[in-house]
């Protein structure tokens, strides 16, 4: 079973940045294919950041340029690092497998982008 934990969300002005992490642990061998999910109350939960089978990161068209994906097989994490944050970027992040049978969630990290 694999436990994934998402943390370093908070509340920051708009242009502001933030640095996601999501630690995984338990029976996974690697970090392959671990993405980064939003969910923005009223709306279903999208993934929006992830990793190419060839190890490039794929970002949705409203946060490309600004959001960046990085994997940190020491601390067996996967971090989304968010700059110039939006009011609309405002949502619960998660982490979770980007394609196949999902893992269970994990609680999600609350990010609040101020005007």
């Amino acid at each position: 079973q694999v436990q994934l934990v998402e943390s370093g969300g908070g509340l920051v002005r708009a242009g502001g940045s933030l640095r996601l992490s999501c630690e995984v642990s338990g029976d996974i061998s690697n970090l392959d294919g671990i993405g980064w999910y939003r969910q923005i109350p009223g709306r279903s939960r999208e993934l929006i950041a992830r990793f190419s089978i060839l190890g490039d990161p794929i970002f949705v068209d409203y946060v490309r340029g600004r959001f960046a994906i990085f994997k940190d097989n020491t601390k067996n994490s996967v971090d989304l690092q968010m700059d110039n944050l939006k009011p609309e970027d405002t949502a619960v992040y998660f982490c979770n497998r980007d394609s196949g049978i999902l893992h269970s969630w994990g609680r999600g990290t609350q990010v609040t982008v101020s005007s």
